[in-house]
């Protein structure tokens, strides 16, 4: 595992628009590292292509879901409070960024993520008891937030975006695991791995990179598709499809997305971090925290339970 702690500088007074229609694990920024260096060791996707995994526009595993029980959130114990962290990573390495600080902290190399030789994490997620799985090219696995160790849950072919959603959303019981593979939105037992396809995405969209939901502050994910690359939905975590489009973004490959205290957080295939804020009448603001910090950002993910507001009670608009 590397250990090295690095600050990411944020730029101040960058702001864009548009109309709008840990507990256990992490770890902390860290204000007095040196800047973040290039990982030159991290693949560079195809510049062709429109996702990250755009050859896998469907998903090869397709048992029903149900008929395994759901190992990821039955009988846990009462959810912590969560500390202000959220987490990206790059094809090989899992990051904490801490939304207070505006910085990032590696916490190491993926190990234990691929059954091949090289390491290709598409995306993470993070349930209300901090437990985080990952999409690969090859799998599904569990990762240890504070190791990067990643244990296998089922090979095969997963969705390059991926979120829990709250209780109550698919299930009365527990927190479901989904993602979008292309259009289709699936529901992914955390405990097999086995899918089951929930809904489709309408529009002419389909994923472009992330989904993140929080319970009482929305579902939301980054689209390719109907002239989009990339741009903001909102999305109804019951059935997969659209409920508003924010329009688009002034980044594209925005392959992360995580939420805290009401504000979204980007993570780009460029090395940018960014807001994305509600503006009011004005729509949505964005603001450049990082410029091009020196990774390629593949993914990122936050708790279910993070804070849906801000502490003023400010929020992105959702229907």
């Amino acid at each position: 595992m590397r250990s090295s702690s690095w600050a990411l500088v944020g730029i101040a007074g960058v702001v864009w628009c548009f109309a709008a229609a840990c507990a256990t694990s992490g770890a902390d920024g860290n204000d007095d590292a040196g800047p973040l260096a290039t990982d030159s060791s991290a693949p560079v996707k195809d510049a062709a292509s429109q996702t990250k995994d755009a050859a896998k526009e469907a998903t090869s595993v397709t048992e029903d879901a149900s008929t395994a029980s759901d190992a990821s959130t039955a009988d846990e114990p009462d959810a912590a409070t969560p500390r202000a962290i959220v987490y990206g990573h790059t094809p090989d390495t899992l990051y904490a960024f801490d939304v207070t600080k505006n910085a990032a902290t590696e916490i190491g190399a993926f190990s234990g993520c691929t059954q091949a030789t090289t390491t290709q994490v598409l995306d993470l997620a993070i349930d209300a008891y901090m437990k985080a799985y990952a999409t690969t090219v090859d799998g599904l696995y569990q990762v240890d937030l504070t190791t990067a160790a990643c244990t296998l849950i089922k090979a095969g072919t997963y969705p390059n975006s991926l979120s829990f959603v709250p209780v109550g959303t698919l299930d009365p019981n527990v927190e479901a695991l989904v993602g979008y593979s292309g259009n289709a939105y699936l529901r992914i037992n955390p405990g097999t791995g086995v899918t089951s396809l929930v809904g489709t995405l309408s529009g002419g969209y389909q994923s472009s990179g992330d989904l993140v939901s929080v319970a009482g502050g929305g579902t939301f994910l980054t689209v390719t598709g109907n002239g989009c690359g990339d741009c903001l939905l909102q999305v109804d975590p019951k059935t997969g499809d659209l409920v508003q489009s924010y329009g688009a973004l002034p980044h594209g490959a925005v392959y992360g997305l995580a939420y805290w205290s009401g504000t979204l957080y980007g993570f780009d295939g460029t090395g940018d971090i960014f807001s994305i804020g509600g503006g009011g009448d004005a729509g949505l603001v964005t603001s450049d925290l990082v410029a091009d910090g020196g990774l390629v950002w593949w993914g990122a993910g936050s708790t279910t339970i993070a804070p849906a507001t801000s502490a003023d009670g400010g929020a992105i608009a959702t229907q």
